[in-house]
Protein backbone atom coordinates (compact mmCIF):
# COMPACT_ATOMS: atom_id res chain seq x y z
CA UNK A 1 0.00 0.00 0.00
CA UNK A 2 1.28 3.38 -0.57
CA UNK A 3 3.04 5.27 1.92
CA UNK A 4 3.80 9.07 2.58
CA UNK A 5 7.38 8.07 2.88
CA UNK A 6 9.92 5.89 1.11
CA UNK A 7 11.85 3.66 3.22
CA UNK A 8 15.12 3.55 2.39
CA UNK A 9 17.69 1.27 3.55
CA UNK A 10 21.13 2.79 3.40
CA UNK A 11 24.70 0.44 3.48
CA UNK A 12 27.93 2.34 3.63
CA UNK A 13 30.49 -0.65 2.57
CA UNK A 14 33.38 1.43 4.09
CA UNK A 15 32.71 1.59 7.96
CA UNK A 16 29.96 -1.89 7.25
CA UNK A 17 27.15 0.14 8.80
CA UNK A 18 23.40 0.42 7.70
CA UNK A 19 20.58 2.26 8.62
CA UNK A 20 16.90 2.89 6.98
CA UNK A 21 15.31 6.21 6.65
CA UNK A 22 12.13 7.24 6.36
CA UNK A 23 12.28 9.90 2.64
CA UNK A 24 9.57 12.32 2.26
CA UNK A 25 8.15 12.80 -1.52
CA UNK A 26 6.36 9.73 -2.57
CA UNK A 27 3.49 12.12 -4.03
CA UNK A 28 6.58 14.55 -6.09
CA UNK A 29 8.86 11.58 -6.99
CA UNK A 30 6.35 8.77 -7.17
CA UNK A 31 9.13 5.84 -6.78
CA UNK A 32 11.99 4.40 -9.96
CA UNK A 33 13.33 7.30 -11.54
CA UNK A 34 11.96 9.87 -9.96
CA UNK A 35 13.30 8.32 -6.79
CA UNK A 36 16.87 7.23 -7.90
CA UNK A 37 16.96 10.88 -9.33
CA UNK A 38 16.25 12.34 -5.93
CA UNK A 39 18.26 10.25 -3.97
CA UNK A 40 21.71 10.56 -6.56
CA UNK A 41 21.51 14.64 -5.84
CA UNK A 42 20.95 13.47 -2.43
CA UNK A 43 24.14 12.03 -1.91
CA UNK A 44 26.65 12.36 -5.14
CA UNK A 45 29.52 14.87 -4.74
CA UNK A 46 29.71 16.16 -8.16
CA UNK A 47 32.96 17.82 -7.90
CA UNK A 48 34.86 14.32 -7.40
CA UNK A 49 35.86 11.56 -10.04
CA UNK A 50 33.35 9.03 -10.26
CA UNK A 51 34.69 6.18 -8.40
CA UNK A 52 35.09 8.31 -5.75
CA UNK A 53 34.03 5.44 -2.92
CA UNK A 54 31.46 8.53 -1.52
CA UNK A 55 29.73 7.88 -4.74
CA UNK A 56 26.12 6.60 -4.56
CA UNK A 57 24.93 3.41 -6.30
CA UNK A 58 21.37 3.60 -6.41
CA UNK A 59 18.43 0.59 -7.18
CA UNK A 60 14.75 2.09 -6.42
CA UNK A 61 11.53 0.41 -7.25
CA UNK A 62 8.38 2.31 -7.91
CA UNK A 63 4.80 2.49 -6.00
CA UNK A 64 2.97 -0.60 -7.73
CA UNK A 65 5.64 -2.91 -7.72
CA UNK A 66 4.41 -6.43 -6.49
CA UNK A 67 0.61 -5.26 -6.74
CA UNK A 68 0.18 -5.09 -10.32
CA UNK A 69 1.82 -7.38 -13.32
CA UNK A 70 4.62 -5.83 -15.18
CA UNK A 71 5.60 -3.34 -12.70
CA UNK A 72 9.27 -5.14 -12.71
CA UNK A 73 11.69 -3.19 -13.42
CA UNK A 74 14.27 -1.52 -10.78
CA UNK A 75 16.21 1.33 -11.88
CA UNK A 76 20.13 1.92 -11.13
CA UNK A 77 21.36 5.14 -10.65
CA UNK A 78 24.70 5.91 -10.38
CA UNK A 79 27.63 8.63 -11.65
CA UNK A 80 28.67 7.43 -14.92
CA UNK A 81 32.46 5.92 -15.86
CA UNK A 82 31.65 6.89 -19.24
CA UNK A 83 31.41 10.39 -18.49
CA UNK A 84 31.29 11.36 -15.07
CA UNK A 85 27.26 12.33 -14.74
CA UNK A 86 24.28 11.26 -13.80
CA UNK A 87 23.31 7.79 -15.23
CA UNK A 88 20.18 5.55 -15.20
CA UNK A 89 19.91 1.82 -16.08
CA UNK A 90 17.01 -0.51 -15.77
CA UNK A 91 16.56 -3.93 -15.49
CA UNK A 92 13.92 -6.43 -14.58
CA UNK A 93 14.43 -10.33 -14.05
CA UNK A 94 13.50 -10.76 -9.65
CA UNK A 95 15.15 -7.37 -8.63
CA UNK A 96 12.09 -5.58 -7.77
CA UNK A 97 10.06 -8.13 -6.28
CA UNK A 98 12.89 -9.07 -3.99
CA UNK A 99 13.34 -5.33 -2.99
CA UNK A 100 10.10 -5.25 -2.34
CA UNK A 101 9.34 -7.76 -0.14
CA UNK A 102 12.44 -6.95 1.65
CA UNK A 103 10.82 -4.44 2.84
CA UNK A 104 12.62 -1.17 0.99
CA UNK A 105 11.34 1.26 -1.60
CA UNK A 106 15.49 1.67 -2.31
CA UNK A 107 18.43 0.65 -1.82
CA UNK A 108 21.56 3.42 -1.31
CA UNK A 109 25.12 2.13 -1.15
CA UNK A 110 27.92 4.26 -0.28
CA UNK A 111 31.93 3.79 0.14
CA UNK A 112 34.33 0.59 -0.90
CA UNK A 113 34.66 -2.25 0.88
CA UNK A 114 37.90 -2.89 1.89
CA UNK A 115 38.21 -6.14 0.37
CA UNK A 116 35.99 -8.06 -2.38
CA UNK A 117 32.55 -8.37 -0.77
CA UNK A 118 29.16 -9.86 -1.53
CA UNK A 119 26.32 -8.03 0.28
CA UNK A 120 23.81 -10.00 1.19
CA UNK A 121 20.32 -8.51 2.76
CA UNK A 122 16.82 -9.31 3.03
CA UNK A 123 13.92 -8.34 4.89
CA UNK A 124 15.35 -9.46 8.60
CA UNK A 125 18.97 -10.38 7.48
CA UNK A 126 21.67 -7.58 6.37
CA UNK A 127 25.49 -9.22 6.15
CA UNK A 128 28.93 -8.67 4.64
CA UNK A 129 30.61 -11.76 2.59
CA UNK A 130 33.73 -11.90 1.87
CA UNK A 131 34.10 -12.64 -1.83
CA UNK A 132 37.81 -12.91 -2.72
CA UNK A 133 37.27 -16.46 -4.34
CA UNK A 134 35.21 -14.82 -6.90
CA UNK A 135 36.97 -12.07 -7.78
CA UNK A 136 38.02 -13.04 -11.20
CA UNK A 137 35.21 -15.23 -12.17
CA UNK A 138 32.97 -14.44 -14.53
CA UNK A 139 29.26 -13.28 -14.24
CA UNK A 140 27.79 -16.93 -15.14
CA UNK A 141 30.01 -18.72 -12.62
CA UNK A 142 29.94 -16.32 -9.74
CA UNK A 143 26.30 -16.76 -10.43
CA UNK A 144 25.99 -20.43 -9.98
CA UNK A 145 28.22 -20.57 -6.96
CA UNK A 146 26.35 -17.79 -5.50
CA UNK A 147 23.15 -19.76 -6.05
CA UNK A 148 24.83 -22.87 -4.04
CA UNK A 149 25.86 -21.09 -1.28
CA UNK A 150 22.62 -18.83 -0.28
CA UNK A 151 19.17 -19.45 0.36
CA UNK A 152 15.98 -18.01 -0.84
CA UNK A 153 16.01 -19.60 -3.88
CA UNK A 154 12.91 -18.32 -6.24
CA UNK A 155 12.45 -15.32 -4.18
CA UNK A 156 16.32 -13.79 -4.03
CA UNK A 157 17.60 -11.39 -6.94
CA UNK A 158 21.55 -11.98 -7.52
CA UNK A 159 23.28 -9.05 -8.98
CA UNK A 160 26.84 -9.17 -9.77
CA UNK A 161 29.64 -8.28 -12.09
CA UNK A 162 32.17 -10.14 -13.94
CA UNK A 163 36.04 -9.39 -15.19
CA UNK A 164 34.79 -6.07 -17.03
CA UNK A 165 33.37 -4.62 -14.03
CA UNK A 166 36.21 -5.47 -11.50
CA UNK A 167 38.46 -3.64 -14.36
CA UNK A 168 35.97 -0.61 -13.52
CA UNK A 169 35.05 -0.26 -17.77
CA UNK A 170 32.95 2.15 -18.75
CA UNK A 171 31.12 -0.54 -20.69
CA UNK A 172 30.13 -3.42 -17.85
CA UNK A 173 27.21 -4.15 -16.78
CA UNK A 174 25.47 -5.77 -14.02
CA UNK A 175 24.15 -9.39 -14.46
CA UNK A 176 20.98 -9.54 -12.87
CA UNK A 177 19.81 -13.33 -12.62
CA UNK A 178 21.94 -14.42 -15.44
CA UNK A 179 19.09 -13.09 -18.07
CA UNK A 180 18.12 -9.53 -17.49
CA UNK A 181 21.43 -6.31 -16.83
CA UNK A 182 21.87 -3.23 -15.95
CA UNK A 183 23.66 -2.83 -19.02
CA UNK A 184 24.04 0.41 -20.00
CA UNK A 185 26.57 3.51 -18.92
CA UNK A 186 29.12 1.43 -16.86
CA UNK A 187 27.10 0.25 -13.63
CA UNK A 188 29.10 -2.83 -13.38
CA UNK A 189 32.26 -0.28 -13.17
CA UNK A 190 30.79 1.40 -10.40
CA UNK A 191 30.55 -2.37 -8.04
CA UNK A 192 33.79 -2.89 -9.38
CA UNK A 193 35.35 0.40 -7.83
CA UNK A 194 33.35 -0.74 -4.28
CA UNK A 195 34.67 -3.60 -4.07
CA UNK A 196 31.24 -5.30 -4.50
CA UNK A 197 31.24 -8.18 -6.38
CA UNK A 198 28.07 -9.01 -5.88
CA UNK A 199 24.62 -7.79 -4.28
CA UNK A 200 21.99 -10.81 -2.97
CA UNK A 201 18.56 -9.50 -1.88
CA UNK A 202 16.39 -11.89 -0.14
CA UNK A 203 12.25 -10.81 -1.41
CA UNK A 204 11.60 -12.70 2.27
CA UNK A 205 8.97 -10.32 3.75
CA UNK A 206 5.16 -10.07 3.06
CA UNK A 207 2.64 -6.68 1.81
CA UNK A 208 -0.55 -6.61 2.59
CA UNK A 209 -3.75 -6.25 -0.11
CA UNK A 210 -6.18 -3.76 -0.51
CA UNK A 211 -9.50 -4.87 0.96
CA UNK A 212 -12.67 -5.20 -1.03
CA UNK A 213 -12.85 -6.06 -4.78
CA UNK A 214 -11.98 -3.14 -6.74
CA UNK A 215 -8.53 -4.49 -6.55
CA UNK A 216 -8.80 -7.68 -7.51
CA UNK A 217 -11.29 -6.85 -10.52
CA UNK A 218 -8.59 -4.08 -12.12
CA UNK A 219 -5.70 -6.90 -11.73
CA UNK A 220 -7.82 -9.01 -13.50
CA UNK A 221 -8.78 -6.81 -16.17
CA UNK A 222 -5.13 -5.97 -16.93
CA UNK A 223 -4.03 -9.54 -16.87
CA UNK A 224 -6.21 -9.93 -19.14
CA UNK A 225 -5.24 -7.24 -21.38
CA UNK A 226 -1.45 -8.63 -20.80
CA UNK A 227 -2.48 -12.46 -21.59
CA UNK A 228 -6.04 -12.63 -23.80
CA UNK A 229 -5.31 -9.66 -26.37
CA UNK A 230 -2.97 -9.50 -29.27
CA UNK A 231 -0.88 -6.48 -27.26
CA UNK A 232 1.86 -8.49 -26.09
CA UNK A 233 1.68 -11.27 -28.47
CA UNK A 234 4.42 -10.29 -30.34
CA UNK A 235 7.11 -10.06 -27.22
CA UNK A 236 6.38 -13.78 -26.41
CA UNK A 237 5.68 -15.49 -30.15
CA UNK A 238 9.56 -14.22 -31.74
CA UNK A 239 10.20 -11.97 -29.27
CA UNK A 240 12.19 -8.42 -30.00
CA UNK A 241 14.04 -10.08 -32.82
CA UNK A 242 11.27 -9.56 -34.76
CA UNK A 243 12.74 -6.38 -35.51
CA UNK A 244 15.78 -7.83 -37.30
CA UNK A 245 13.90 -8.50 -40.68
CA UNK A 246 11.76 -5.46 -40.56
CA UNK A 247 14.49 -3.03 -40.12
CA UNK A 248 16.84 -4.74 -43.01
CA UNK A 249 14.01 -4.46 -44.88
CA UNK A 250 13.62 -0.70 -43.96
CA UNK A 251 17.50 -0.06 -44.38
CA UNK A 252 17.30 0.72 -40.93
CA UNK A 253 19.70 -2.28 -39.54
CA UNK A 254 23.28 -1.45 -38.67
CA UNK A 255 25.95 -3.73 -40.81
CA UNK A 256 29.61 -3.64 -40.36
CA UNK A 257 29.99 -0.74 -37.82
CA UNK A 258 27.00 1.12 -39.91
CA UNK A 259 29.03 0.91 -43.48
CA UNK A 260 25.28 -0.68 -44.52
CA UNK A 261 22.08 -0.77 -43.71
CA UNK A 262 20.58 -3.98 -45.06
CA UNK A 263 22.39 -7.13 -46.00
CA UNK A 264 21.09 -10.25 -47.58
CA UNK A 265 22.40 -12.24 -44.82
CA UNK A 266 19.48 -11.12 -42.84
CA UNK A 267 18.09 -14.69 -43.48
CA UNK A 268 20.72 -16.08 -41.34
CA UNK A 269 19.63 -14.04 -38.06
CA UNK A 270 15.92 -13.49 -38.45
CA UNK A 271 13.82 -13.52 -35.25
CA UNK A 272 12.57 -16.75 -37.05
CA UNK A 273 15.94 -17.85 -37.70
CA UNK A 274 16.97 -18.11 -34.06
CA UNK A 275 13.49 -19.76 -32.89
CA UNK A 276 13.66 -22.74 -35.59
CA UNK A 277 17.21 -23.12 -34.80
CA UNK A 278 18.16 -22.11 -31.22
CA UNK A 279 14.96 -21.72 -29.15
CA UNK A 280 15.09 -23.49 -25.77
CA UNK A 281 12.30 -21.90 -23.99
CA UNK A 282 11.15 -18.73 -22.93
CA UNK A 283 11.17 -17.07 -19.60
CA UNK A 284 9.97 -14.22 -18.01
CA UNK A 285 10.60 -11.34 -14.99
CA UNK A 286 8.97 -11.69 -11.24
CA UNK A 287 5.34 -10.57 -12.08
CA UNK A 288 4.79 -11.16 -15.63
CA UNK A 289 3.21 -13.22 -17.17
CA UNK A 290 4.13 -12.35 -20.63
CA UNK A 291 7.75 -13.85 -21.20
CA UNK A 292 9.60 -12.09 -23.82
CA UNK A 293 12.36 -13.64 -22.60
CA UNK A 294 14.22 -15.82 -25.15
CA UNK A 295 16.94 -18.54 -24.39
CA UNK A 296 19.04 -19.78 -26.68
CA UNK A 297 21.48 -22.64 -26.63
CA UNK A 298 25.19 -22.95 -27.83
CA UNK A 299 27.14 -26.00 -27.84
CA UNK A 300 30.60 -26.41 -27.49
CA UNK A 301 32.35 -29.76 -28.59
CA UNK A 302 34.60 -30.89 -26.05
CA UNK A 303 35.93 -34.49 -27.19
CA UNK A 304 36.37 -35.76 -30.79
CA UNK A 305 34.04 -38.74 -30.17
CA UNK A 306 31.31 -36.36 -30.97
CA UNK A 307 30.88 -34.95 -27.22
CA UNK A 308 29.46 -31.93 -26.60
CA UNK A 309 28.27 -29.14 -23.45
CA UNK A 310 25.15 -26.38 -23.91
CA UNK A 311 24.95 -23.71 -22.51
CA UNK A 312 21.86 -21.80 -22.17
CA UNK A 313 22.26 -18.21 -23.97
CA UNK A 314 19.30 -15.36 -23.59
CA UNK A 315 18.40 -13.27 -26.75
CA UNK A 316 16.74 -10.19 -28.04
CA UNK A 317 16.74 -7.87 -30.64
CA UNK A 318 19.45 -5.39 -29.29
CA UNK A 319 22.30 -8.20 -28.34
CA UNK A 320 21.57 -9.86 -31.88
CA UNK A 321 22.16 -6.24 -33.72
CA UNK A 322 25.34 -5.93 -31.89
CA UNK A 323 27.08 -9.48 -31.58
CA UNK A 324 25.42 -10.17 -35.48
CA UNK A 325 25.18 -7.50 -38.15
CA UNK A 326 27.00 -4.82 -36.21
CA UNK A 327 29.74 -7.39 -36.44
CA UNK A 328 29.03 -8.70 -40.12
CA UNK A 329 28.29 -12.11 -38.66
CA UNK A 330 25.31 -13.56 -40.43
CA UNK A 331 24.75 -17.28 -38.54
CA UNK A 332 22.65 -17.86 -35.69
CA UNK A 333 24.76 -19.79 -33.20
CA UNK A 334 27.84 -17.94 -34.02
CA UNK A 335 26.09 -14.71 -32.98
CA UNK A 336 25.03 -16.43 -29.70
CA UNK A 337 28.17 -17.47 -29.24
CA UNK A 338 29.91 -14.53 -29.10
CA UNK A 339 26.85 -13.12 -26.71
CA UNK A 340 27.86 -15.94 -24.42
CA UNK A 341 31.03 -14.83 -24.27
CA UNK A 342 30.00 -10.95 -23.76
CA UNK A 343 27.99 -12.13 -20.43
CA UNK A 344 30.65 -13.82 -19.16
CA UNK A 345 32.99 -11.13 -19.38
CA UNK A 346 30.09 -8.91 -18.10
CA UNK A 347 29.69 -6.13 -20.80
CA UNK A 348 27.03 -4.54 -22.02
CA UNK A 349 26.42 -6.40 -25.17
CA UNK A 350 25.64 -3.14 -27.12
CA UNK A 351 28.60 -1.09 -26.04
CA UNK A 352 30.44 -3.91 -26.36
CA UNK A 353 29.58 -4.76 -30.25
CA UNK A 354 30.07 -1.80 -31.51
CA UNK A 355 32.87 -1.05 -29.62
CA UNK A 356 34.28 -4.03 -31.69
CA UNK A 357 32.87 -2.69 -34.53
CA UNK A 358 34.58 0.53 -34.50
CA UNK A 359 37.76 -1.57 -33.78
CA UNK A 360 37.42 -3.96 -36.90
CA UNK A 361 36.84 -1.14 -39.01
CA UNK A 362 39.83 1.39 -37.34
CA UNK A 363 42.41 -2.47 -37.75
CA UNK A 364 40.88 -2.13 -41.47
CA UNK A 365 41.67 1.58 -42.14
CA UNK A 366 45.09 1.24 -40.68
CA UNK A 367 44.08 3.47 -37.97
CA UNK A 368 45.44 1.50 -35.53
CA UNK A 369 47.60 -1.60 -35.72
CA UNK A 370 47.88 -5.77 -35.33
CA UNK A 371 50.55 -5.04 -32.94
CA UNK A 372 48.45 -2.35 -30.83
CA UNK A 373 45.27 -5.03 -30.53
CA UNK A 374 47.28 -7.91 -30.54
CA UNK A 375 44.61 -9.84 -32.58
CA UNK A 376 43.15 -9.41 -36.28
CA UNK A 377 39.50 -8.33 -36.05
CA UNK A 378 37.97 -9.01 -39.45
CA UNK A 379 34.01 -8.78 -39.72
CA UNK A 380 32.27 -11.73 -39.73
CA UNK A 381 35.13 -13.88 -37.97
CA UNK A 382 33.27 -15.11 -34.55
CA UNK A 383 36.45 -16.94 -33.67
CA UNK A 384 38.09 -13.30 -33.71
CA UNK A 385 35.64 -11.96 -31.73
CA UNK A 386 35.39 -14.23 -28.67
CA UNK A 387 39.11 -13.67 -28.25
CA UNK A 388 38.50 -10.02 -28.28
CA UNK A 389 35.62 -9.78 -26.08
CA UNK A 390 38.34 -11.44 -23.45
CA UNK A 391 40.83 -8.59 -24.18
CA UNK A 392 37.81 -5.67 -24.03
CA UNK A 393 36.65 -7.26 -20.72
CA UNK A 394 40.38 -7.77 -19.20
CA UNK A 395 41.47 -4.73 -20.47
CA UNK A 396 44.64 -6.53 -21.30
CA UNK A 397 47.00 -3.99 -22.77
CA UNK A 398 46.98 -0.75 -23.15
CA UNK A 399 44.39 -0.61 -26.69
CA UNK A 400 42.02 -2.54 -24.90
CA UNK A 401 41.82 -0.31 -21.65
CA UNK A 402 41.51 2.35 -23.51
CA UNK A 403 38.72 0.88 -25.65
CA UNK A 404 37.16 -0.30 -22.42
CA UNK A 405 37.01 3.17 -21.30
CA UNK A 406 34.37 4.27 -24.29
CA UNK A 407 34.47 3.86 -28.47
CA UNK A 408 35.08 8.07 -28.47
CA UNK A 409 37.98 7.45 -25.62
CA UNK A 410 39.68 5.06 -28.01
CA UNK A 411 38.96 7.90 -31.09
CA UNK A 412 40.07 10.75 -29.15
CA UNK A 413 43.74 8.63 -28.75
CA UNK A 414 44.07 6.81 -31.97
CA UNK A 415 41.79 8.66 -34.59
CA UNK A 416 38.44 7.39 -36.11
CA UNK A 417 36.48 9.62 -34.70
CA UNK A 418 34.32 9.97 -37.54
CA UNK A 419 33.54 6.15 -38.16
CA UNK A 420 32.79 5.44 -34.37
CA UNK A 421 29.10 4.74 -34.10
CA UNK A 422 28.43 6.64 -30.59
CA UNK A 423 25.32 8.29 -30.22
CA UNK A 424 26.38 9.91 -26.27
CA UNK A 425 27.37 5.63 -26.16
CA UNK A 426 28.07 3.42 -28.64
CA UNK A 427 24.83 3.27 -30.61
CA UNK A 428 21.38 1.43 -30.34
CA UNK A 429 20.49 -0.52 -33.30
CA UNK A 430 17.87 1.58 -35.24
CA UNK A 431 19.65 3.63 -38.17
CA UNK A 432 15.81 5.50 -38.92
CA UNK A 433 16.86 8.62 -39.20
CA UNK A 434 17.64 12.06 -37.60
CA UNK A 435 14.91 12.23 -34.97
CA UNK A 436 16.82 9.09 -33.50
CA UNK A 437 20.07 10.28 -33.85
CA UNK A 438 19.15 13.53 -32.48
CA UNK A 439 17.03 11.75 -29.59
CA UNK A 440 19.88 9.17 -28.08
CA UNK A 441 22.66 11.53 -28.67
CA UNK A 442 21.30 14.05 -26.45
CA UNK A 443 18.74 11.96 -24.02
CA UNK A 444 19.19 11.43 -20.76
CA UNK A 445 20.27 7.77 -20.90
CA UNK A 446 21.54 7.77 -24.17
CA UNK A 447 19.10 4.94 -24.97
CA UNK A 448 16.59 4.38 -27.80
CA UNK A 449 13.68 3.72 -24.85
CA UNK A 450 14.42 8.03 -23.83
CA UNK A 451 11.73 8.25 -26.67
CA UNK A 452 9.92 6.92 -29.54
CA UNK A 453 12.25 8.75 -32.10
CA UNK A 454 13.02 5.27 -33.97
CA UNK A 455 9.17 4.82 -34.55
CA UNK A 456 8.64 8.91 -35.41
CA UNK A 457 11.25 8.62 -37.78
CA UNK A 458 9.52 5.36 -39.63
CA UNK A 459 6.19 7.03 -39.36
CA UNK A 460 7.47 9.30 -42.29
CA UNK A 461 6.06 12.36 -40.45
CA UNK A 462 7.57 15.61 -42.16
CA UNK A 463 10.72 17.26 -41.79
CA UNK A 464 9.54 19.72 -39.26
CA UNK A 465 11.78 20.78 -36.59
CA UNK A 466 8.80 21.74 -33.73
CA UNK A 467 6.78 19.30 -34.41
CA UNK A 468 10.03 16.52 -33.71
CA UNK A 469 10.92 18.59 -31.10
CA UNK A 470 7.06 18.48 -29.21
CA UNK A 471 7.47 14.89 -29.49
CA UNK A 472 10.35 14.51 -27.69
CA UNK A 473 9.79 16.32 -25.34
CA UNK A 474 6.10 14.77 -24.70
CA UNK A 475 7.07 11.37 -25.45
CA UNK A 476 9.52 11.81 -22.56
CA UNK A 477 7.09 12.36 -20.22
CA UNK A 478 4.70 10.06 -20.70
CA UNK A 479 8.25 7.12 -20.45
CA UNK A 480 8.97 9.40 -17.12
CA UNK A 481 5.80 8.49 -15.25
CA UNK A 482 6.14 4.62 -16.66
CA UNK A 483 9.88 4.43 -15.30
CA UNK A 484 8.67 6.08 -11.87
CA UNK A 485 6.24 3.55 -11.75
CA UNK A 486 8.84 0.90 -12.70
CA UNK A 487 6.50 -1.03 -15.60
CA UNK A 488 8.21 -2.87 -18.30
CA UNK A 489 8.23 -0.23 -21.41
CA UNK A 490 6.42 -3.02 -23.66
CA UNK A 491 3.44 -2.72 -21.50
CA UNK A 492 3.21 0.91 -22.37
CA UNK A 493 -0.22 1.01 -24.11
CA UNK A 494 -1.91 -1.18 -21.45
CA UNK A 495 -0.75 1.01 -18.57
CA UNK A 496 -2.46 4.24 -20.21
CA UNK A 497 -2.48 7.38 -17.77
CA UNK A 498 -5.95 6.49 -16.66
CA UNK A 499 -5.70 3.00 -16.38
CA UNK A 500 -2.22 4.24 -13.77
CA UNK A 501 -4.88 6.53 -11.65
CA UNK A 502 -6.99 4.02 -10.80
CA UNK A 503 -4.04 1.40 -9.89
CA UNK A 504 -2.59 4.29 -7.80
CA UNK A 505 -6.22 4.75 -6.29
CA UNK A 506 -7.33 1.51 -5.35
CA UNK A 507 -4.26 1.19 -3.57
CA UNK A 508 -4.67 4.61 -1.51
CA UNK A 509 -3.21 6.38 -3.63
CA UNK A 510 -5.80 9.47 -4.45
CA UNK A 511 -3.19 12.68 -4.05
CA UNK A 512 -0.99 10.44 -6.84
CA UNK A 513 -3.18 9.60 -8.90
CA UNK A 514 -4.55 13.40 -9.08
CA UNK A 515 -1.21 14.50 -9.54
CA UNK A 516 0.43 12.34 -12.09
CA UNK A 517 1.17 15.13 -14.65
CA UNK A 518 2.19 17.22 -12.72
CA UNK A 519 4.68 14.59 -10.85
CA UNK A 520 5.72 13.52 -14.27
CA UNK A 521 6.78 16.87 -15.56
CA UNK A 522 8.48 17.54 -12.10
CA UNK A 523 10.40 14.49 -12.47
CA UNK A 524 11.56 15.37 -16.31
CA UNK A 525 13.25 18.54 -15.33
CA UNK A 526 15.03 16.46 -11.73
CA UNK A 527 16.66 14.24 -13.95
CA UNK A 528 17.98 16.59 -16.18
CA UNK A 529 18.51 18.73 -13.31
CA UNK A 530 20.38 15.36 -11.79
CA UNK A 531 22.53 15.23 -15.37
CA UNK A 532 23.71 19.07 -15.47
CA UNK A 533 24.89 19.00 -11.65
CA UNK A 534 27.97 16.74 -13.20
CA UNK A 535 28.56 19.04 -15.65
CA UNK A 536 26.29 18.06 -18.86
CA UNK A 537 25.77 20.62 -21.48
CA UNK A 538 23.89 19.15 -24.52
CA UNK A 539 25.33 22.20 -26.37
CA UNK A 540 28.52 19.92 -26.83
CA UNK A 541 26.79 16.77 -28.32
CA UNK A 542 28.20 15.90 -31.84
CA UNK A 543 26.88 13.74 -34.04
CA UNK A 544 29.74 11.41 -35.49
CA UNK A 545 30.03 11.76 -39.53
CA UNK A 546 29.53 8.05 -39.96
CA UNK A 547 25.63 8.89 -39.51
CA UNK A 548 25.30 10.98 -42.29
CA UNK A 549 26.91 8.79 -44.96
CA UNK A 550 24.86 6.04 -44.20
CA UNK A 551 21.85 5.32 -46.78
CA UNK A 552 18.85 4.87 -44.89
CA UNK A 553 15.05 3.95 -46.64
CA UNK A 554 14.59 8.29 -46.79
CA UNK A 555 17.77 8.42 -48.20
CA UNK A 556 20.98 10.19 -47.01
CA UNK A 557 21.07 12.16 -43.73
CA UNK A 558 20.08 15.60 -43.89
CA UNK A 559 22.50 17.55 -42.17
CA UNK A 560 20.05 20.86 -42.01
CA UNK A 561 17.25 19.56 -40.74
CA UNK A 562 19.97 17.18 -38.25
CA UNK A 563 21.40 20.06 -37.47
CA UNK A 564 18.50 22.56 -36.56
CA UNK A 565 16.85 19.49 -34.60
CA UNK A 566 19.96 18.93 -32.17
CA UNK A 567 19.93 22.84 -31.53
CA UNK A 568 15.92 23.01 -30.45
CA UNK A 569 16.30 19.64 -28.25
CA UNK A 570 19.53 21.03 -26.77
CA UNK A 571 18.11 24.46 -26.00
CA UNK A 572 14.90 22.70 -24.51
CA UNK A 573 17.05 20.48 -22.18
CA UNK A 574 18.49 23.33 -21.02
CA UNK A 575 16.05 25.75 -20.01
CA UNK A 576 14.52 22.62 -18.02
CA UNK A 577 18.01 22.37 -16.26
CA UNK A 578 17.59 25.84 -15.48
CA UNK A 579 20.94 26.46 -17.63
CA UNK A 580 19.12 29.67 -19.23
Amino acid sequence: MITENFRILEVNLTTGRSAIRNVPGVETVLGGSGLAAKLHMEYSRPGLAWDDPSQPLVFAIGPLTGFFPLMSKTVCAFTSPLHGQYAESHAGARSALALRFAGIDALVIIGKAERPTVLHLGANVIEFMEAGYLWGKDALTTGKLLRRILKGSGHRTIMRIGPAGENKSAMACINVDTYRHFGRLGGGGVMGAKNLKAIAVEGNGSCELPQGKEYSALFADIFRKLTDTDMMRKYHNLGTASNLEALNELKALPWRNLQATSDPGIVGITGERFADDTLLRNAACSGCPVGCIHIGFVREKFHKDNQYLYRQVGYDYEPIFATGSMLGLTHAPDVLTVMDEVEKAGLDVMSGGVALAWATEALEKGVVTREQTGIDLRFGDAQGYMRAVHMLGGAVNDFWRTLAGGTMAAAARYGGGDFACVLGQEMAGYATGEVFYVAQGLGLRHSHLDTGAYTYDQSKAPKDVDKALAFLLEDERERVILTSMVSCLFARKVYDPETLRQCLTVLGGQALADGLDQAAARIQKLRWQARAAGGYDPMNVRIPKRFLEVETWKGRTDPQYLEELRLAYAGAIREMCGQD
